[in-house]
């Protein structure tokens, strides 16, 4: 009987195949970490606006109620990176494991006081280990002159209007209510890659992400 098999030109002409499809993959790949980081980011703002559309903190009792919002916080050791989705029910500047959310990839808690991953904690939120994120900034969004500081968090209300500075209080009144400008946050890459770029519209907090041009 007469065997068929491929010939010593056609194996060959295979692998070349193969390592043209595997050279236009690996752009690809680096593209889909950049779009991963930016799904991950994108729905963890999304699932902190929910939390509050579902949950109520508006407190006239207290002076500092706005603490309390459903807020995602980004902080950093050093240069890695991570965010906390956390609503700050005891009111003071601390989100403590016990109000924080849970991840509902995984069940584990979207929250850690530094760097290291626990094992109840989502490795979901750890930017740099998960993405290569080194540096995180958010655009000075309130142009409010009684809103003070800088912080890296974005909170929300139950109409999932976004605010800015919640930890300074509020008197019962919404001037931590971002409705000037639009927050900008500014994801950098360690590998120098194109910077992700996420926007926070005034009054709705609607968030996407933008082309960098767009900013």
């Amino acid at each position: 009987m007469k065997k068929s098999a491929f010939t010593m030109i056609e194996l060959v002409m295979v692998i070349v195949v193969l390592g043209i499809l595997a050279s236009l993959a690996m752009p690809r790949m680096e593209r889909d970490s950049r779009q991963e980081a930016g799904d991950n980011i994108l729905s963890a703002i999304r699932y902190t606006q929910h939390m509050a559309l579902m949950d109520d903190k508006t407190n006239p009792n207290s002076a500092t109620w706005q603490r309390a919002l459903w807020q995602i916080r980004f902080s950093n050791s050093g240069n890695e990176w991570w965010y906390t989705i956390a609503s700050n029910n005891d009111l003071n500047n601390n989100l403590d494991q016990n109000e924080s959310a849970i991840d509902p990839a995984n069940g584990h808690y979207m929250h850690s006081g530094n760097a290291t991953i626990d094992s109840d904690e989502s490795p979901n939120i750890f930017l740099t280990k998960k993405y290569g994120i080194n540096n995180v900034t958010i655009n000075d969004c309130t142009n409010q002159s009684n809103v003070l500081g800088m912080p890296n968090h974005i909170a929300f209300d139950y109409m999932g209007r976004p605010h800015r500075s919640v930890t300074q209080g509020g008197n019962h009144d919404f001037r931590t209510y971002i409705n000037s400008m639009d927050c900008v946050l500014t994801f950098s890459f360690e590998s120098g890659e194109d910077n992700l770029i996420i926007r926070i519209a005034r009054e709705t907090g609607y968030a996407q992400i933008v082309d960098q041009n767009a900013s």
